[in-house]
């Protein structure tokens, strides 16, 4: 089971668009996948197709030890993975949390009993740097970043990096970047084009090869209650996401033959 947190400490950098639609798409590519939504807007859980305002039990419940992760995930039928859904009952979680013994620790252990079960667990972070962030960073064997190719970005990445470093050091050593995820990106303008030459030089062969370009369909998606891989699957966006699941998987089978 390889867990991987999708994360970046900027908002609106498409890290929900990339959580939804690499969940779907390694679903299409027949592997087990659970996705974890950790924010409290559950923007991952309405775009699955599940009601966030139907919940009986969310993550919230999960973290704060009132269920367990058989009894909070649902199946997100429409869209061939499991979900960890969330509501805004999550925001409360950070206060109550604070008071439990090794707080940042509680989604890790609750994936621990689930080993056999899934092949990919994808966990959406908020934006902030938070417990539930932390959660995510302290059950992930590494870190997916998606990002823009943009000056501000740039700042920002750092930022991230720092914070995976500190967390590799002090609570999870599994931890480490797993590659970064050029999104939103349009190749007809300069700006983008160089800070993506600049990642490539800086970061090697951590860039993943894929390139998910502006697409209007992907936005309308989660409309729809779909990832965009499935409300269009011809639609570039989404033929981005598929090769970056096909990416993925090799990625993955390449660690298992060193």
């Amino acid at each position: 089971m390889h867990i991987f947190a999708i994360a970046n400490q900027k908002g609106g950098v498409g890290k929900t668009t990339t959580s939804v639609n690499l969940a779907a798409a390694l679903a299409l590519q027949g592997q087990r996948t659970l996705l974890v939504d950790l924010d409290p807007q559950g923007n991952a859980t309405m775009g699955s197709g599940v009601d966030k305002g139907d919940l009986q039990r969310s993550v919230y419940h999960l973290l704060v030890g009132l269920a367990s992760l058989s009894d909070v995930r649902i199946r997100a039928e429409a869209s061939g993975y499991d979900v960890l859904p969330a509501n805004r009952d999550l925001a409360g979680a950070e206060i109550e949390m604070v008071e439990l013994d090794r707080r940042e620790m509680r989604l890790k252990e609750a994936l621990a009993e689930h080993v056999g079960e899934y092949d990919f667990v994808l966990i959406d972070s908020p934006p902030s740097l938070s417990l539930l962030t932390l959660n995510g960073l302290c059950a992930a064997h590494g870190v997916i970043i998606p990002m823009q190719c943009e000056y501000f970005a740039l700042e920002g990445l750092s930022d991230l990096v720092n914070t995976i470093k500190k967390v590799h050091a002090n609570l999870n050593r599994d931890l480490k970047i797993i590659g970064l995820l050029r999104v939103m990106f349009d190749p007809r303008s300069t700006l983008s084009n160089q800070v993506s030459a600049q990642l490539e030089e800086h970061f090697g062969d951590k860039v993943f090869k894929t390139l998910v370009p502006r697409n209007v369909r992907l936005a309308e998606a989660p409309s729809y209650g779909l990832p965009g891989v499935l409300f269009d699957r011809t639609s570039k966006g989404a033929q981005a996401y598929l090769n970056f699941a096909a990416e993925m998987i090799e990625r993955v089978n390449s660690w298992r033959e060193e």
